[in-house]
């Protein structure tokens, strides 16, 4: 299935950028007409995430953690695309990911 993709480090200068270890929000949309925000993190996001709620005494000190609606290795176009677009061909994105996610 074709779609669109809005990637907001594509857009927004954060300067210190380290694609291994960040997060992001991108947009979906698909050619039918379906609309989808996702919050996504790389693998080495969680650990930082982590450790910022343990220094910081964030969610009982770092006891738990809610996670995004996607991890990947790395942030960047190719990534996300090749990303989105395996899981497109398992099925629709609400039912493969974090139910979190919406579909107008």
């Amino acid at each position: 299935m074709k779609f669109k993709l809005w990637l907001e480090f594509e857009e927004v200068d954060f300067g210190d950028w380290n694609k291994e270890n960040e997060f992001t929000n991108i947009h979906v949309d698909l050619s039918d007409g379906r609309h989808y925000g996702i919050n996504v993190w790389t693998y080495k996001f969680l650990e930082t995430s982590i450790n910022y709620d343990i220094k910081n005494g964030k969610n009982l000190n770092g006891l738990y953690l809610i996670p995004p609606d996607l991890f990947v290795k790395e942030l960047s176009r190719e990534c996300i695309e090749k990303t989105i677009s395996a899981l497109l061909k398992k099925g629709n994105l609400e039912q493969v990911l974090n139910p979190s996610i919406m579909s107008e």
